[in-house]
């Protein structure tokens, strides 16, 4: 059990029967009543954000996720397929659960399931991604305004912006959890 004003961002607890992640939280000393807890969470299973306030003493559990370690293998349309590669033991996961978070990842890839009492709930892809460009239009010689991006494919089918001068065949860094162009590479 974990109490209010015990709260840390990326602290996983347990309320409503559902999972949540705490990304802010501020303590709340207001000159008339009582103290209280301001946080905003995050629900796991389904990704919406809400605020709610708590008061210090009161308490919730702590939730366990465990992150394990496994190797995208492939999509077979509906489900994907992951190896655990010390056991070779496979699961495959539903489409729903997935979303979009393998929009940067390659077959052979690894990723980190998350599940919490058995049941798995999300990916966490790896955070940067080298993906090599496939589609996008020419960039044009003295059209090199400060800042200027043009949309590119890269080889999962996924759509980024990148710089005018990067060209097809290059291969550049992304950061998956924005999906924003880093560099070349």
């Amino acid at each position: 059990m974990v109490s209010a004003g015990d709260f840390r961002n990326g602290l996983t607890i347990k309320y409503e029967n559902q999972i949540y992640v705490i990304l802010e939280f501020q303590h709340v000393k207001p000159g008339k009543g009582a103290a209280f807890v301001r946080t905003k969470i995050k629900n796991l299973k389904t990704g919406s954000v809400v605020e709610k306030t708590f008061r210090p003493n009161e308490k919730m559990p702590k939730a366990h996720i465990e992150r394990k370690d496994m190797q995208y293998l492939y999509n077979d349309g509906e489900l994907y397929h992951f190896m655990d590669v010390e056991t070779y033991d496979q699961i495959a996961i539903n489409k729903d659960q997935i979303g979009d978070t393998l929009k940067f990842v390659k077959e052979n890839d690894m990723v980190k399931i998350l599940s919490h009492e058995g049941a798995v709930f999300g990916i966490e892809p790896p955070l940067f991604a080298e993906l090599d460009i496939i589609h996008t239009e020419p960039g044009v010689k003295g059209d090199t305004a400060t800042g200027a991006t043009k949309p590119a494919e890269v080889e999962t089918g996924a759509s980024v912006n990148v710089p005018l001068f990067v060209n097809i065949g290059d291969k550049i860094k992304i950061d998956t959890r924005t999906g924003e162009y880093l560099s070349r590479v």
